[in-house]
């Protein structure tokens, strides 16, 4: 090998190892974790039909984001959660956990960026279907409210 085919290759590795894009990296810091938690209780509620449980985590003045549905508030949300108990229908939410991603917003509170996967318990062929999402928190008096949604990739 000629010493200008060694530089060549040399150039080709150091510029691998520089403009090499690291893997993004879950970092599980405080807010992360207090987003996760507020996560697991609001589904909870939504998964066991506690529909005032539910409607805790809401914000009055909601706004709601659906790719298929429009957009729509508070009352049409926790009427859906109600019009599920009331039915007796089986559907659960479960986040994917490896999909969430937390943000701060300074000022504000956070935005919770995911994936979750919806299916009824009684079609236990069925793996439900997977749906993309981000929840905007407002902390307010050491309260969590989600005050926007966006659910999307119906």
């Amino acid at each position: 090998m000629n010493k200008r085919s060694v530089i060549a290759i040399m150039f080709s590795f150091i510029s691998v190892l520089v403009f090499a894009q690291p893997e993004k990296e879950v970092k599980a810091t405080a807010l992360y974790e207090e987003i996760a938690k507020l996560d697991s209780v609001v589904f909870d509620a939504f998964n066991k039909r506690a529909v005032d449980g539910f409607a805790l985590y809401f914000s009055k003045e909601l706004e709601f984001f659906h790719d298929k549905g429009g957009l729509t508030g508070f009352d049409h949300t926790i009427k859906f959660l109600q019009s599920l108990k009331d039915s007796g229908d089986d559907l659960r939410r479960e986040l994917i956990k490896e999909s969430l991603e937390v943000f701060p917003i300074p000022g504000y509170g956070a935005m919770q960026i995911g994936s979750h996967r919806f299916y009824h318990t009684r079609n236990k062929n069925s793996n439900g279907a997977i749906f993309k999402f981000v929840h905007i928190w407002q902390k307010k008096d050491d309260h969590w409210k989600i005050t926007r949604v966006v659910s999307y990739d119906h």
